[in-house]
């Protein structure tokens, strides 16, 4: 995540506004979230504030400790209409590797599915925990190589290629080629 000014940063008040109202519906104090999410207590307190400044893999431990799909920590208000130009939209990046990822859509109430766009740069992998049980990704390579799947089971995958498997077990991205982009979608039961 990027700080909270305009164009393809996404603002910290979604984040904070998303974290309270769902650790209320939880009934958790920070204190529990926190730990439940293995994440400083004061590291929360900052971002439910909109001062701070999480990574991918932070917005995903809150979103695993707190039960739901990780776009409901992210997502905006919808318009009637939605248009997302490319390189616009809510980006979220991976602290460890070159992963850049652009929620393109939350499923509405009712639906549990989000549609996300990532780019990744070949080096460090992008290594993801388990996602929320039931959790499955959906990939279609756009362009580039990417060496994805569950780490045991990971598959090289080409422009137009589509895999699914179970997010809901550690799995990671790897670029093969520079520009690597593909559009990924999580299914949550």
């Amino acid at each position: 995540m990027t700080d909270g000014s305009e164009g393809s940063r996404m603002p910290r008040e979604w984040v904070a506004a998303a974290l309270r109202r769902e650790r209320t519906r939880a009934g958790l104090s920070l204190s529990e979230l926190a730990k439940r999410a293995g994440i400083a207590k004061s590291t929360l307190s900052q971002l439910e504030a909109a001062t701070g400044n999480p990574g991918i893999e932070t917005l995903w431990a809150l979103a695993v400790a707190l039960g739901v799909p990780f776009s409901v920590l992210v997502e905006s208000p919808a318009p009637a209409v939605t248009v997302i130009r490319s390189g616009e939209g809510p980006t979220m990046h991976a602290e460890n590797s070159s992963y850049a990822g652009t929620l393109l859509s939350a499923g509405p109430t009712g639906v549990r599915r989000d549609i996300y766009h990532g780019a990744l740069e070949p080096g460090a992998p992008r290594e993801s925990d388990a996602h929320i049980p039931g959790s499955v990704e959906h990939l279609v390579i756009s362009t580039g190589r990417l060496l994805a799947g569950p780490r045991d089971a990971t598959v090289e995958l080409s422009p137009g290629d589509y895999m699914s498997y179970r997010g809901d077990v550690p799995h990671s991205y790897e670029a093969l080629e520079p520009n690597t982009t593909f559009v990924m979608i999580m299914q949550h039961t």
